[in-house]
């Protein structure tokens, strides 16, 4: 009796291990599974941070591609505009928002870039709206804003939705939350494509009243553009380094961020010059603020 109460015992101990062994390997197999899917599960359940895709892009893109090649610009009337809307929703539609890389808007580029004739060529930072009002009043310079491409996409926001179900207009994603997202690759691309057609004297309207630096280190100047002309089709680069009228001093010509600007300016040996405060911009300013003191 002692003897079969013994076999009893360790057929009863061997069938606990059994269980319990099977249930370690199905805890651990589960749990690999929602490591494996914990990514996708992420995503299912994101809100960006940024708004969603502007309303009505469709119509808005197609009419300021007809606009322009109807108005502001009419040597480009070869363009096709059903074509360019094509090729840019083709970038993202349908897609992962944060998995769109610049070159993927090759084929867009391609059907909007033109030649910039040369010393048109505006580049800013922190100067929006003047370097925009200075261009408008002085129809000699060309932003990037003023291409075909970048006026297609000025101001606009657009993104597709992470399980692959159209347009996202809700929510987007901001840089923070991922680099590769459609906007930021968007201005990538474009900005390397106008340094890239930058010839002549090219200009640079810089803040040199903001905090951090009229040159930032992480800017698309800085990372994209300068990085992307060309010495041997630009002959010289003119900085304006422009104080808000209604500001402080902070940065001018050889000082502070701006010496970081010249110095890779020497290394491209493109030559420049570099002037505060460039009257005929600061003109304009004054028009605006007549009653400032650096006005009178």
């Amino acid at each position: 009796m002692k003897t079969c109460g013994r076999h009893s015992y360790w057929q009863q101990t061997s069938v606990v291990r059994q269980v319990a062994f099977t249930l370690l390997v199905f805890l651990i197999n589960l749990l690999s599974a929602h490591t494996d899917n914990s990514s996708d599960i992420a995503k299912l359940q994101t809100e960006w941070h940024g708004p969603g895709t502007t309303l009505d892009l469709k119509e808005i893109i197609l009419g300021r591609c007809y606009n322009y090649i109807r108005t502001i610009n009419p040597a480009l009337n070869y363009v096709n505009c059903t074509n360019v809307w094509e090729a840019f929703q083709n970038v993202f539609v349908n897609k992962d928002p944060c998995d769109i890389k610049k070159e993927d808007y090759s084929d867009f580029m391609e059907l909007t870039r033109h030649p910039i004739p040369c010393g048109m060529s505006v580049f800013w930072s922190k100067t929006n709206k003047l370097v925009h009002d200075y261009a408008r009043v002085i129809a000699h310079y060309m932003t990037l804003e003023q291409t075909l491409y970048g006026y297609l996409a000025d101001k606009l926001r657009w993104c597709g939705k992470i399980h692959g179900e159209g347009i996202d207009y809700k929510s987007c994603p901001t840089r923070k939350q991922c680099s590769n997202n459609p906007l930021s690759s968007f201005w990538s691309q474009a900005s390397k494509t106008f340094a890239g057609e930058a010839c002549g004297n090219v200009t640079l309207m810089l803040n040199g009243s903001v905090g951090g630096g009229a040159f930032r280190e992480d800017s698309l100047l800085a990372t994209v553009e300068i990085p992307n002309l060309n010495k041997d089709n630009v002959t010289l680069v003119q900085i304006w380094v422009m104080d808000d009228v209604t500001g402080i001093d902070r940065e001018s010509c050889g000082q502070g961020s701006i010496v970081r600007l010249e110095s890779l300016l020497k290394e491209k040996q493109i030559p420049y010059s570099c002037m505060d405060n460039y009257r005929p911009v600061h003109f304009l300013q004054c028009a605006e603020h007549p009653d400032s003191p650096s006005c009178k």
